[in-house]
């Protein structure tokens, strides 16, 4: 009967119906029909507006409760929005539906043609996109492609071991080693083209000649095969400046800013020996520290380097590392109740858990605390242990750092409360902390 549907249709009539009384859907349709004939006149007769299509099938969804009937109505129409308007206003006119009184009340008249606009721009939105994306690439995307290409073509082969260098390694005053040629063509890509690479660990003599006439920083992936590297260039070259890549990251992989970044916080070549000095003491082996770490820590903790030279001065013996002591007078308030404060004792399980958490810790220069459970609260790095413990307060258990154990790392544990303090070595003694502090010969 009705030639219309609810897609072909411009507007929708939502109305409610209560009934007093149990009735059927045909009865309401039928009350619909019946009770709004010759109401409109000849042209807005509902039972003619469905016969042409332009008032589509009506659905009426009721249900029954306590002998009375409600539900909603729809009714879909293809005529203009005052025709619509009308016609959902002669709905309200019925007043029974067979012996019951009823109340029809029109709720809303919808415009299917909004819906279908915001999805029609929904979906224009997701073309245009996929359109900018595949077949229209930005004039800066084309450039930087360009460039790359010509970049990577200018990758040259250096000295009679063929090694891949940039276009400026013989004229720049500067250079860059690194381990292959995929560093070189990174570094080429963003802008760096005084690059050499070793290809391999061993150092060729075209490159220990050149480190002797040139300033050279070491640039190595973030690993241990980085700190192989770096042990080989310093024993057989002149090494003036050493960065690594990120941790876990390759010097081919990193981006242009983490570039500029390493290479900002290099170090020097007298401190990497200092530092793979240290190394070498340690009863068990631990990474290449990282060069920002070395800017981070105090100045106390750096060895034999005068800051004004840049020199490392040997010296017979090598006092502990600490801040200067106090007057003997705030000393003499402390060490009393510290020394007879009884320290808490590890237990078998507990060491062999420390021992475990120390060699997952080794290279990363980080540090890991734990609660009362030995379960972990978290991991920082050294230099921010400090305040991490200032800002976690009491409820810490055990602290374990890759380094040396300090008296401000001591001080800073015991104010957190913390009964264990772990670490490589200590320079703290029994009886200035009532911390009981552990080291890797301990465990």
């Amino acid at each position: 009967m009705a030639k219309i549907s609810l897609v072909s249709s411009k507007y929708i009539v939502h109305a409610t119906i209560d009934i007093d009384g149990t009735v059927d859907r045909p009865d309401i349709i039928g009350a619909i029909f019946g009770q709004t004939e010759g109401l409109l006149g000849a042209d807005l007769e509902l039972r003619e507006l469905q016969r042409s299509g332009r008032i589509g099938r009506i659905e009426v969804n009721t249900e029954t409760k306590v002998g009375k009937t409600s539900g909603t109505i729809i009714i879909p129409s293809s005529l203009d929005k005052a025709e619509t308007a009308i016609v959902g206003a002669a709905l309200e006119i019925i007043q029974r539906i067979g012996p019951c009184n009823a109340k029809l009340q029109v709720t809303n008249i919808e415009d299917v043609r909004v819906s279908k606009r915001a999805m029609l721009i929904d979906r224009a939105k997701e073309l245009l996109k996929k359109m900018m994306d595949t077949s229209m690439p930005d004039s800066q995307e084309l450039a930087d492609e360009v460039s790359s290409a010509v970049r990577v073509m200018e990758c040259v082969e250096y000295g009679p071991d063929r090694l891949p260098a940039g276009p400026a390694i013989e004229e720049s005053d500067e250079i860059i080693i690194v381990e292959g040629r995929a560093d070189v063509v990174n570094l080429l890509k963003h802008g760096f083209k005084n690059a050499i690479a070793l290809n391999g660990t061993s150092v060729p003599p075209s490159v220990a000649d050149m480190c002797s006439k040139k300033t050279v920083t070491a640039f190595v992936d973030g690993d241990r095969g980085g700190d192989l590297i770096i042990k080989e260039l310093i024993a057989v070259a002149d090494i003036d400046f050493v960065t690594k890549a990120p941790d876990g990251k390759e010097v081919e992989e990193i981006t242009k800013k983490e570039i500029h970044k390493a290479l900002r916080s290099r170090i020097t070549g007298e401190q990497a020996k200092l530092d793979l000095g240290r190394d070498t003491e340690r009863t068990a082996p631990q990474m290449f520290k990282r060069p920002q770490q070395y800017q981070q820590r105090p100045p106390m903790q750096q060895q034999g380097q005068p800051q004004q030279t840049g020199q490392f001065q040997p010296r017979p013996s090598m006092p502990p590392r600490f801040p200067p002591r106090r007057p003997e007078g705030m000393m003499q308030q402390s060490p009393a109740p510290m020394a007879q404060a009884p320290k808490a004792l590890a237990s078998v399980d507990e060491k062999k858990i420390f021992k475990g958490i120390m060699e997952s810790l080794i290279g990363t220069r980080g540090a890991e605390i734990l609660d009362g459970k030995l379960k972990v609260l978290g991991k920082v790095p050294m230099s921010e242990l400090a305040a991490t413990l200032k800002g976690v307060g009491t409820g810490v258990h055990a602290v374990i750092v890759d380094g040396d154990i300090d008296y401000d790392l001591a001080k800073a544990s015991e104010s957190s409360g913390v009964k264990y303090l772990i670490g490589m070595e200590s320079k703290v003694k029994p009886g200035e902390t009532r911390v009981q502090v552990l080291t890797v010969a301990d465990l």
